[in-house]
């Protein structure tokens, strides 16, 4: 699976991606997890779900459309600093959307892209 961490400009993604790497490599999942700038989206290839931070959500119907392009699933990331994000929890956020890529046997697109939630609720 591979996870790209998207945020303004690309700052904050870099240490997100850290700590989903991280929490992945602990807990034995393979995974790709980069970082980038929403900008940069469509030069990102193979990505299997795009965790966004909770600053885009109010443009994230944009961000979907160009994401399901892309055959990738979307995840908002909660509204907390990136120092203070549980890189378990996007991690798991990030497994509950993707993967998407569901084939119907030939080499075009996915058939399916399933929708998400967005955020999370505690409780």
């Amino acid at each position: 699976m591979k996870i790209l961490v998207v945020c303004g400009a690309g700052a904050s993604s870099t240490f997100v991606a850290l700590k989903v790497r991280k929490a992945a490599g602990l807990r034995g999942i393979p995974v790709t997890v980069v970082a980038g700038s929403a900008d940069q989206l469509e030069t990102f290839t193979g990505v299997d779900v795009v965790l966004v931070g909770a600053h885009l959500a109010p443009g994230s119907s944009e961000l979907r459309e160009r994401a399901a392009a892309a055959g990738a699933a979307v995840a908002v990331l909660p509204a907390v600093s990136p120092a203070a994000l549980d890189g378990d929890l996007a991690l798991d956020l990030a497994l509950d959307a993707g993967p998407v890529r569901e084939h119907d046997g030939t080499m075009g697109a996915p058939t399916a892209i399933p929708s998400h939630t967005e955020g999370v609720q505690n409780g």
